[in-house]
C-alpha cells in the first residue's frame, strides 16, 4: 500500500535540506555584518544565495540525489572561496566562508543517503 500515510518522501520534512537553507542564508547575509571588500561580499551573496536555494530545490523535491552533490561543490566553493579570492586577511569574513563551507560540505554528504532512499522510494510507486 502506498499513500501518503505511508510514503517516507515527504517534501520540506528533512532537516539536512534545512539546515543547508540555514547555512546559505547565513553566508550570503554575513557581509552585512562582517568587514569585506567587494570581491569577499559578491562572492558570499553569490554563493551563500546558491547553497539556500539548492537546499530549497531540495526539499521541494527529496529524491533528487543531484542536488546534494551540488550541496558538496558549493560547500567546497564556500571553503576555499577566501583563498581563491583573495580576502584571508578580513579574518571575520574568511572564517565564516570556511566554517559555512565545511558544514555545508558535511551536511550535503550526509544527506546522500536520505537523498538515495527517498530516490529509491520514489521509483517504487
Amino acid at each position: 500500500m502506498t499513500g501518503p500515510s505511508t510514503n517516507p518522501v515527504r517534501p520540506w520534512t528533512r532537516p539536512h535540506d534545512w539546515a543547508e537553507v540555514v547555512l546559505g542564508a547565513v553566508l550570503a547575509l554575513s557581509p552585512i555584518w562582517l568587514s569585506t571588500d567587494t570581491a569577499a561580499a559578491w562572492t558570499m551573496v553569490v554563493l551563500g544565495a546558491l547553497i539556500a536555494i539548492d537546499g530549497l530545490v531540495s526539499l521541494a523535491m527529496p529524491g533528487m540525489i543531484v542536488g546534494e552533490g551540488i550541496q558538496v561543490v558549493l560547500g567546497a566553493l564556500a571553503f576555499l572561496s577566501p583563498w581563491v579570492m583573495g580576502y584571508t586577511g578580513f579574518m571575520g569574513a574568511a572564517w565564516t566562508s570556511w566554517i559555512i563551507g565545511g558544514l555545508t560540505v558535511l551536511v550535503g554528504a550526509a544527506a546522500v543517503p536520505v537523498a538515495s532512499a527517498a530516490h529509491r522510494m520514489a521509483g517504487q510507486h
